[in-house]
C-alpha cells in the first residue's frame, strides 16, 4: 500500500542549519538599518584582508564613490579575493542585504559573492550573488540576501571571480537589514480550506526560520526541499553523503506536523560530473560495462538517500524531466539516457520501491499541458506500467504565465492521464506575470499581479473539480522574496506566489482561499531593488545545490519547433555571452544575439564551439543542441524574423568540469559576429 499524505505527528526539531540564501528581491517600504559600510575614504583597507597570498589595500585609481577604492593585486588563484570578518555582526534570524561594487583593472571575467562559515570544524560556503560579468570599463553591483540561522565559530564575506586572476577593485560596500513585517494571523490558512488534497510549499532552509517559518506553518500541509536532496546537494562525491539541509527540514516538518516531498532523486541537471566518467575519470560511453557502472552508482545512490528517511518521506519525485517531445521516440537524450536506455529509469522506479515499499513513487516532468509533451509523457508510463515498472503518480510542474496555458489545456492534461490509472500531483506551480522574456517591470503592474489572481483561481477550482485524481498541490516557493522566476529566463523581479516579498497575502492568495474577494483585500508590492537575483550557486566547497528543478519552456513558445532552414548572411550581428549561474558539474547561460544588419532575417542560426568541455543538455528560445565542440542553436518557431536592431535571448543548461572558459567566436547564419 502507497503512503498517504496526512499530517505528521510533531516531534522535537533537531538545531536549524547554520545559514541559509534568499536571493535579492523587492525592499521593503521602511529604511533600512545599515551595519557594515566600506568606502575607503580614509585610506585604509576597513577591515578587508587577503584570503590567500593576494595583495588588498586602499586605491585612489579609480572609485565607484568618492575618490577611493580597495585595490586586490597579486592574484593567483581565482577564489582569491578581499574578505571582511562579520562574525560579530550577523544574528542569527536576521535576513541581510550584501551589496558590493566591484570592477575589474583590466580585461573580463565574472565576480560573485560569497559566505564562508564555520561550525564545529565543518566549513560551508554559501553563494550570495552567482557569477556576474565584469568589464575595466564599468562599476557593476552585487546584491543579496543571507540569513545566518543558527550561532557559527567563524563568519566572512568575500569576492572572487569566476575563473581569471585578474586584479580588480571593491567599493561602497554595505550590509544593511530590515525589520521583519508580521505575517497576517487574521486570514484563513490555505490548509484549511483547500481540503481535498494537501497544499505544500517548495522550500529552501530561509523559510524554516523567523516570520517565513511562521508563514509556512500557518499555511501549507507539505514541504519540499527544493534542492537539499538533489544529487549534487546530497552526494558531491562517490561515497560521500551530506544530508544537513535536508535533515534540519524534514525534523522542521515533523515538529510542525508537515508532511514532506523528496526532490528529486534522478535528474539531469545538479548531478556531479562524477557519476558519468569511468574508473579511470573517462567519460562514459553507451558500452556494457560503463552501462553497469552507472546503475550501480544510481542503485547505491537511492538505496543511501532514500533509506535515510524512511517513513519520514512518503512521496518521492523519482525521476525528472525524462521526455523531450522534439527526439523522434520522445526521449530527452541526458547523459543517463545516453548511457543506460530507459534502464536508468527502471532502475531508479525499482530502486526506490524496495527500499520504500510504501511510497509514492513519482514521474515529474514540465510542460506537460502541451499536447506533444504530455502524450510522449503518457506513452513512456504506459510502457512502464506493462512492464510492471511501480510508477505510482505523474507529476505535472504547472510553471505557467497569466497568459499561458488555457484552463481547458489543463484540464485536458488531467484527463489524458485519468486511463493509466496512477495519482496526478501538481508538484512545482507558479504564475509569472510576464508573458516574454522582452518584457521587464521595476514593479509588478496591478493589472498583471490581478491576472496572476485569476490565473490561481480558475487553476485551483479545475485541481478541486478532479480531487479524485489530484492528490496533492506544492507551489515552488513560499513568497515573492525568494523565487527562481527572478532569474529564469533572464533578470528581472516576478511576483510568481500566494504572497508577496513581504509576506503579506496577495491578490494571489484570495484566488485560492476566496476570489470573492480579489481586488478588495490586496497589499501593495513595494518598489523593486535594482539588484538582480542571480540563482545562487557555492563555491569553492559547495554545500547545497543552487536551482530549482524547473526548467519550462518559454511562456510564449509553448510547443516549440525547428525553425525554417536559415537563408541569408546575417551581415553584421553582436553576441553577448554569459553565465547566469553556476554550481559543481552545471551552469546555466544565455546568449543574446542582435541583428546588426540593414534587413531582417527571416531565420538564424547562431554556432560557437565549447573548448572546455562544457555539454549543452537543454535550450530554451531555440532549438538544437551541441555534437563534439560544436553547439548550433536554430531559431524557435516564434522569434525566427529579427528585424534591423532587433535581439533575441536563447538560454541553456550544461554541464563542465574543470574550466568553463566563454567561448571564443560565435558566427551567425555562417558570419562571425561581435562578441561582448
Amino acid at each position: 500500500m502507497r503512503a498517504t499524505w496526512t499530517r505528521l505527528a510533531p516531534v522535537v526539531a533537531a538545531g536549524l542549519l547554520a545559514a541559509v540564501l534568499v536571493p535579492l528581491a523587492n525592499a521593503h517600504a521602511e529604511a533600512p538599518v545599515t551595519v557594515v559600510t566600506s568606502t575607503f575614504e580614509d585610506g585604509t583597507a576597513g577591515g578587508w584582508v587577503p584570503r590567500g597570498g593576494e595583495t588588498v589595500a586602499p586605491s585612489d585609481t579609480v572609485a565607484h564613490g568618492g575618490s577611493g577604492s580597495l585595490a586586490v593585486t597579486g592574484r593567483t588563484q581565482a577564489w582569491e579575493g578581499p574578505v571582511l570578518d562579520l562574525l560579530d555582526t550577523f544574528q542569527p534570524g536576521t535576513q541581510y542585504t550584501i551589496s558590493a561594487w566591484v570592477r575589474l583593472a583590466t580585461g573580463s571575467d565574472s565576480a560573485r559573492l560569497s559566505v564562508e562559515r564555520r561550525t564545529g570544524g565543518t566549513t560551508s560556503y554559501d553563494q550570495v550573488v552567482g557569477n556576474t560579468a565584469l568589464t575595466a570599463g564599468a562599476w557593476v553591483n552585487l546584491t543579496g540576501r543571507y540569513t545566518l540561522t543558527a550561532a557559527v565559530d567563524y563568519l566572512t564575506v568575500y569576492v572572487e571571480t569566476a575563473s581569471g586572476t585578474g586584479d580588480f577593485h571593491l567599493d561602497d560596500v554595505t550590509v544593511s537589514y530590515l525589520p521583519a513585517t508580521p505575517i497576517q494571523t487574521d486570514i484563513p490558512s490555505i490548509r484549511d480550506v483547500v481540503d481535498e488534497f494537501p497544499v505544500g510549499a517548495a522550500i529552501t532552509p530561509a523559510a524554516l526560520v523567523g516570520e517565513h517559518g511562521k508563514l509556512l506553518t500557518k499555511h501549507f500541509d507539505s514541504v519540499t526541499p527544493g534542492n537539499a536532496l538533489k544529487w549534487d546537494a546530497t552526494e558531491p562525491s562517490e561515497g560521500t553523503f551530506r544530508f544537513a539541509d535536508a535533515d534540519t527540514m524534514v525534523a522542521f516538518a515533523r515538529a510542525n506536523g508537515m508532511a514532506v516531498r523528496g526532490h528529486t532523486l534522478v535528474w539531469h541537471n545538479q548531478t556531479p560530473a562524477w557519476v558519468f566518467l569511468d574508473a579511470d575519470g573517462a567519460p562514459m560511453t553507451a558500452t556494457p560495462a560503463h552501462k553497469a557502472l552507472l546503475l550501480a552508482r544510481l542503485e547505491a545512490h537511492i538505496r543511501a538517500v532514500v533509506g535515510r528517511y524512511g517513513d519520514d518521506i512518503p512521496v518521492w519525485d523519482v525521476v525528472n524531466e525524462v521526455i523531450d517531445e522534439s527526439q523522434p521516440d520522445g526521449y530527452r537524450r541526458s547523459r543517463w539516457y545516453e548511457i543506460a536506455g530507459l534502464d536508468y529509469i527502471r532502475t531508479a522506479f525499482r530502486v526506490a520501491r524496495e527500499v520504500a515499499p510504501d511510497a509514492t513513487l513519482v514521474i515529474n516532468d514540465y510542460n506537460t499541458n502541451v499536447p506533444a509533451k504530455r502524450d510522449r509523457l503518457y506513452a513512456l508510463v504506459a510502457l512502464l506500467k506493462s512492464e510492471g515498472v511501480p510508477v505510482d503518480a505523474v507529476g505535472h510542474q504547472m510553471h505557467v504565465n497569466i497568459d499561458w496555458p488555457a484552463t481547458g489545456e489543463v484540464e485536458a492534461m488531467i484527463t489524458k492521464f485519468v486511463p493509466l490509472g496512477v495519482e496526478q500531483q501538481i508538484t512545482e506551480m507558479d504564475v509569472s506575470i510576464y508573458t516574454a522574456e522582452s518584457e521587464s517591470f521595476p514593479t509588478p503592474p496591478a493589472d498583471r499581479l490581478l491576472k496572476v489572481a485569476y490565473k490561481y483561481r480558475d487553476l485551483f477550482a479545475l485541481y478541486r473539480r478532479y480531487a479524485s485524481e489530484i492528490t496533492s498541490v506544492t507551489v515552488w516557493g513560499l513568497a515573492d522574496d525568494d523565487t527562481w522566476l527572478d532569474t529564469f529566463p533572464v533578470t528581472r523581479k516576478d511576483a510568481p506566489l500566494l504572497f508577496d516579498t513581504r509576506l503579506q497575502a496577495k491578490d494571489a492568495y484570495w484566488g485560492v482561499v476566496d476570489p470573492s474577494r480579489i481586488g478588495t483585500v490586496g497589499t501593495p508590492t513595494p518598489t523593486a531593488s535594482t539588484g538582480g537575483s542571480p540563482t545562487p550557486d557555492t563555491s569553492p566547497t559547495p554545500s547545497g545545490s543552487p536551482t530549482p528543478s524547473g526548467s519550462p519552456t518559454p511562456s510564449t513558445s509553448p510547443t516549440p519547433s525547428t525553425g525554417p532552414t536559415p537563408s541569408g548572411s546575417a551581415g553584421a550581428c553582436t553576441v553577448a555571452y554569459r553565465v547566469t549561474g553556476q554550481w559543481p558539474g552545471g551552469f546555466q547561460g544565455d546568449v543574446r544575439i542582435t541583428n546588426g544588419a540593414p534587413t531582417a532575417l527571416a531565420s538564424w542560426t547562431l554556432d560557437w564551439a565549447f573548448t572546455g568541455g562544457q555539454r549543452v543538455s537543454q535550450v530554451w528560445g531555440g532549438t538544437g543542441g551541441q555534437s563534439g565542440t560544436a553547439v548550433t542553436i536554430r531559431n524557435a518557431a516564434w522569434n525566427g524574423t529579427l528585424a534591423p536592431g532587433a535581439s533575441t535571448t536563447v538560454g541553456f543548461l550544461a554541464g563542465w568540469t574543470g574550466a568553463n572558459p566563454a567561448p571564443a567566436a560565435f558566427t551567425l547564419n555562417g558570419t562571425a559576429c561581435t562578441a561582448t
